[in-house]
């Protein structure tokens, strides 16, 4: 069976919620799911897994929630060849803060495509301002997404 480990980095639950909140839609499609909140690099070199999907909240001026920067840090610090992997990103952050909205999915999407890892399909920002639930545009977005994966 195909396998999907979702990553997350939160501070107040939302990029769990959405994690959980598409779990269900990928296992009716046939993958086995994990969600963990303590990513490790293993993860992403892990050859069970058919992709990885990061679901991630910015915090403060651009940052990673506690916890999910250390992953981040290890991964920037020690690097990894993940030309094999395919990902996707669902970042949530507030746009009033202009300059670094969802800034934390943009830097893990950038050093995942910069140590050789494919992306599939666009990143989603979720702007908390417009989406009070940002489960129902993560579960539009993960349908394509899994069309796409194949």
């Amino acid at each position: 069976m195909a396998k999907i480990k979702i990553l997350v980095g939160t501070v107040y639950g939302g990029a769990r919620d959405v994690a959980d909140g598409i779990k269900p839609v990928l296992e009716q499609k046939g993958y086995q799911v994990d969600i963990t909140e303590d990513p490790a690099l293993s993860d992403l070199t892990d050859p069970d897994n058919t992709a990885i999907l990061i679901s991630v909240s910015t915090t403060g001026s651009g940052d990673f929630p506690p916890g999910f920067d250390k992953f981040y840090f290890s991964l920037n610090d020690q690097g990894a060849s993940l030309g094999h992997l395919k990902y996707g990103v669902i970042a949530l952050g507030d746009s009033s803060y202009d300059t670094t909205f969802c800034e934390a999915g943009r830097k893990i999407d950038n050093i995942l495509a910069e140590y050789g890892a494919t992306r599939v399909g666009r990143r989603l920002d979720i702007d908390s301002a417009e989406h009070f639930d940002a489960i129902e545009p993560a579960i539009s977005w993960i349908e394509d997404w899994t069309t796409r994966l194949v």
